[in-house]
């Protein structure tokens, strides 16, 4: 079974480093590729093809929501989970308004992480809980 290929996008050095060591926990997820800026973020998936990108919405350069349409408005678009500290309700629907397959709150435990990759990566929307009583 192929790994499902993850590209990480977020300012952080630190919480790059934590996701990546979540997703590289699971045997079927591997990182393939980092970003640091919006910019990169797209970058990287021109050159590395991800299957799905994490992406966080506060980014130089360009925001997650930008990344989002931009990658949406390409062939091959990739599945798009935002993973932000931000649990705001405009950030929500910006964020599926442009696309994104789904969104996840950094506080969440590293499975939900995992199993929102895998969830996305099949077709299927991710939320964390408490955004789906806000989205309700």
């Amino acid at each position: 079974m192929n790994a499902i290929r993850v590209l990480i996008a977020d300012d952080e050095p630190l919480v790059r480093g934590g996701l990546s060591l979540i997703v590289n926990a699971a045997d079927d997820l591997t990182v393939i590729a980092e970003a640091a800026s919006g910019p990169e973020a797209l970058a990287q998936t021109d050159r590395a093809q991800p299957d799905v990108v994490l992406l966080d919405i506060q980014m130089p350069g360009s925001d997650g929501i930008a990344v989002t349409r931009e990658l949406h408005a390409r062939p091959h678009t990739p599945r798009i989970v935002i993973v932000t500290t931000f649990g705001l309700d405009t950030y929500l629907h910006q964020a599926l308004d442009a696309g994104a397959d789904g969104f996840i709150l950094k506080d969440a435990p590293a499975e939900l992480i995992q199993q929102a990759i895998r969830s996305a990566h099949r077709g299927d929307a991710v939320l964390s809980p408490r955004m789906t009583r806000t989205l309700i």
